[in-house]
């Protein structure tokens, strides 16, 4: 029996996903489970299991190809079916999936992937003068891009004074980078995210001088005891995790006609290691003291080194901290990590003079807030007292108020 094989769901709002690699090819047998081709998306790289033991009978999604979830992306002929057939009704089937195939590979010309669809929108290209190069004379994205690049070099402006014809294209001039499957869905994921969400953006500064003194002196035994760093940061986390208890509006997500407040609080940490970018989720981390949450940042940072970052270990993220201080960043304004409310950011942690009280001139470390926002959701009245939660509970640092334990 001819089955269907179709785009699984790889994570909470993914909705589509490339196809970077096919494991097995036309012909292949495989087993229920085994793996059968390599998949990108914005949120995980990862294998798409066979759902069927059988044969792949016609592969209709290749490489490098954008399909959305619960879209069929190859046929595969069962078992149970092969069991029962006989020579004659295979010679059957064969005909009726070759007239099949015809019908099939004209109506794939006509199926065009969502980025397909995007690129031929912005730059305005009539898919129907496009020829495919993909399966069945599908349109790819590359085809796409072929007709922008022509398209960019049809006209050479000229300089008036001089009548020199000038490149049209300056950069074309420069070494092309191909773009890793990683990269091309952190692009996607982030467009997605800035096109769809209003973002407003905040900043505050705190005075960190007693924590960073603190952590300093605990350091060293700290991680002899333990095993793994006590960070600021981990400090950071834990009273952010403190401010949304009490601004709860913040964890939360948007949902088209109503929001979704959500009751657990899980975070998600964004770390970068090489040239790749996670936000792993620090689940119910509002359950977790100072020491519990240096260890899960030290685990899901050690993970994202080894690569071993799964699809669970990214899914069901309710709020968003980010470390860009760790890269020297003094300022920024972070893009939302969708579908959350908001995201926060701390920068580097610099000293500076400072006027305290009486006047007087100290050396103080200063950090740096940042908060990036969905403006459906939240408002600057919210947002700004979450983020004077934050300051004052860090200016007021004293070590017995916040449990390492």
């Amino acid at each position: 029996m001819a089955k269907e094989v179709t785009m699984p769901q790889l994570g909470e709002s993914v909705t589509e996903g490339t196809i970077s690699k096919w494991l097995k090819a036309e012909g292949d047998t495989v087993k229920k489970y085994e793996a059968i081709a390599e998949v990108t998306t914005d949120k995980v790289n990862a294998e798409i299991p066979s759902s069927y033991t059988g044969t792949i009978t016609k592969i209709v999604a290749e490489e490098d190809t954008t399909i959305p979830v619960g879209e069929v992306i190859c046929y595969m002929e069962t078992e149970e079916a092969e069991e029962i057939q006989t020579e004659t009704k295979e010679e059957t089937i064969k005909h009726t999936q070759k007239e099949e195939q015809s019908d099939a590979d004209q109506s794939m010309k006509t199926r065009y992937s969502p980025v397909v669809l995007r690129l031929a929108t912005e730059h305005q290209i009539d898919l129907t003068k496009v020829t495919g190069t993909g399966k069945h004379g599908r349109i790819t994205r590359k085809d796409v891009e072929k007709v922008i690049a022509e398209k960019e070099n049809v006209h050479t402006p000229v300089n008036e004074d001089q009548k020199i014809a000038v490149p049209a294209s300056i950069h074309e001039q420069g070494e092309k980078i191909p773009l890793s499957p990683v990269r091309k869905q952190i692009a996607h994921h982030t467009t997605k995210s800035y096109q769809e969400i209003p973002h407003a953006w905040m900043m505050t500064e705190a005075d960190v001088t007693n924590l960073v003194r603190y952590r300093e002196k605990i350091k060293e035994e700290f991680r002899q005891k333990e095993g793994y760093p006590i960070t600021v940061f981990a400090f950071f986390v834990s009273i952010v995790v403190d401010a949304l208890r009490q601004f709860p509006e913040l964890n939360a997500v948007w949902g088209k006609d109503h929001l979704i407040q959500k009751n657990d609080i899980h975070l998600s940490i964004a770390v970068s290691p090489k040239d790749e970018l996670y936000a792993p989720v620090l689940r119910h981390a509002d359950e977790k003291s100072v020491r519990g949450i240096a260890k899960g940042i030290y685990q899901l940072a050690e993970k994202a080194k080894r690569s071993e970052i799964t699809q669970e270990d990214l899914a069901g993220g309710t709020f968003t901290v980010n470390n860009t201080g760790a890269f020297g960043s003094i300022q920024s304004a972070p893009i939302i990590n969708y579908p959350q409310a908001a995201i926060v950011s701390f920068e580097k942690i610099v000293k500076r003079p400072m006027v305290m009280e009486g006047d007087m001139i100290a050396i103080r470390h200063m950090v740096n807030i940042c908060l990036s926002l969905d403006h459906r959701i939240l408002d600057g009245r919210i947002c700004g007292q979450f983020l004077q939660y934050i300051k004052e509970r860090l200016e007021q640092f004293q070590p017995n108020e916040i449990s390492i334990l």
